[in-house]
């Protein structure tokens, strides 16, 4: 059995398959793909997740607004109170994105603090995103007591470093379709460094589709490509992995 720990069913053109959300979860289960977790971008957007996702008990929800959907400042209170369905079982997605946009760096800051405090209140543990923006990261995740949740550094492309510091505070490190890829040398030396029990794999589909389903809208599915690639990473068989 396999899990998709970060996936956006809310977010996939449907027509590819047949206008029917269920097609994807039925293409997920003939790949052994067993459980999923539809990861929240937006607190506007929570409620139709949550509608879209409803008719399938083994899709389990987080609810928080993603680092590069900062419109608006975060509501902590209404945070709190969607994070609160008996659905979700995580906060997120939140972090820091100074790649794509550094110009909203302490907006992103504000928010991920206030994702930190909903996941301590409510004990569940947080989804993070991070990009070119290791330090402040790690700084927040101990000035707000991140460990005391734990989490996921998902879709992971940093350096060990940064990894190694996460694991000790008990977090896990997610791998999706990037480690797939042609070019991605580095971070499989980094994935072959992350010990077995601190890896979780992903897609963030619709997104990052891994080899050999390159420029498809990537799907739950997919992720046991990502299996694969961990299993030869780590000289272990696709069932161990």
């Amino acid at each position: 059995m396999f899990i998709d720990s970060h996936c956006h069913l809310d977010r996939l053109k449907l027509e590819e398959f047949n206008n029917n959300i269920n097609q994807v979860i039925k293409n997920a289960e003939q790949a052994s793909v067993n459980q999923m977790l539809c990861v929240s971008v937006t607190l506007a957007d929570f409620p139709s997740m949550v509608e879209t996702t409803a008719a399938f008990d083994n899709v389990l929800l987080s609810c928080g607004t993603h680092p590069l959907n900062q419109g608006d400042e975060v509501d902590q209170k209404q945070l709190h109170s969607l994070s609160q369905h008996d659905r979700v079982i995580a906060i997120g997605e939140t972090g820091l994105d100074y790649f794509y946009a550094p110009k909203t760096k302490q907006v992103q800051i504000d928010s991920f603090r206030k994702h930190i405090k909903v996941a301590k209140a409510l004990q569940k543990p947080l989804i993070i995103h991070t990009r070119d923006a290791q330090q402040d990261t790690l700084d927040i995740m101990r000035e707000e007591g991140a460990e005391e949740v734990g989490g996921i550094l998902h879709c992971f492309t940093e350096s060990w470093e940064m990894a190694e510091q996460a694991i000790a505070m008990g977090f896990y490190i997610s791998f999706s379709g990037i480690l797939t890829f042609k070019n991605a040398h580095e971070l499989r030396e980094v994935a072959k460094k992350v010990p077995e029990d601190r890896i979780l794999i992903e897609t963030d589909s619709p997104y990052l589709a891994p080899v050999p389903h390159r420029g498809k809208q990537n799907q739950p599915a997919y992720v046991v490509e990502v299996a694969k690639q961990l299993a030869d990473i780590h000289s272990l068989s696709y069932e161990e992995i």
